[in-house]
């Protein structure tokens, strides 16, 4: 694998705790990795991108620049990733597109039905249904207040920089 150290610009590429990087990984310049991420081989990582706690990359996947990627996600092989990927959700297929919660991933990290359903209706309301984003968001935070879980989907939603999925 090559791990390539931060520039002046920034200082420095953080790697968490019990971080898992394969065979044939490449991490850019500036990354920023969390705690008990998995790259499986051959993943590549342009500069400046950051992912959040417990996600996992599939073989081979591509991650562009300036992208981020949610806590608790999971992103299948050989996927190319261009824009945000929020957290706790399956992104696959080409261009990647969201595939449902990982509930897998979720019920191995001990979250509770209750807290699984609620990820999953907040991800309905904004990937399945007919409201635009925005309007989706608004409805969110009304209905889910008080949800540590909804407030990080909400937090990444608004930090964005170069969209969501």
């Amino acid at each position: 694998m090559t791990l390539n150290r931060g520039t002046k610009e920034t200082g420095e590429t953080k790697i968490g705790d019990d971080v898992l990087i394969m065979t044939g990984v490449h991490v850019a310049h500036d990354c920023i990795i969390g705690n008990n991420v998995i790259l499986v081989n051959l993943v590549a990582l342009g500069g400046h991108v950051e992912i959040d706690h417990w996600a996992i990359l599939g073989g081979a996947s591509n991650i562009h620049q300036f992208c981020k990627i949610g806590k608790h996600a999971m992103i299948a092989a050989n996927s190319k990733i261009v824009q945000d990927i929020p957290p706790f959700i399956l992104v696959g297929k080409h261009p990647a597109k969201y595939s449902g919660i990982n509930s897998l991933g979720l019920t191995r990290r001990g979250f509770s039905d209750a807290e699984k359903s609620d990820i999953k209706k907040v991800y309905r309301y904004l990937f399945r249904s007919d409201l635009n984003q925005s309007d989706a968001l608004e409805r969110i935070r009304k209905e889910f207040q008080g949800s540590s879980n909804i407030e990080d989907i909400l937090h990444f939603y608004d930090s964005s920089s170069r969209g969501i999925i």
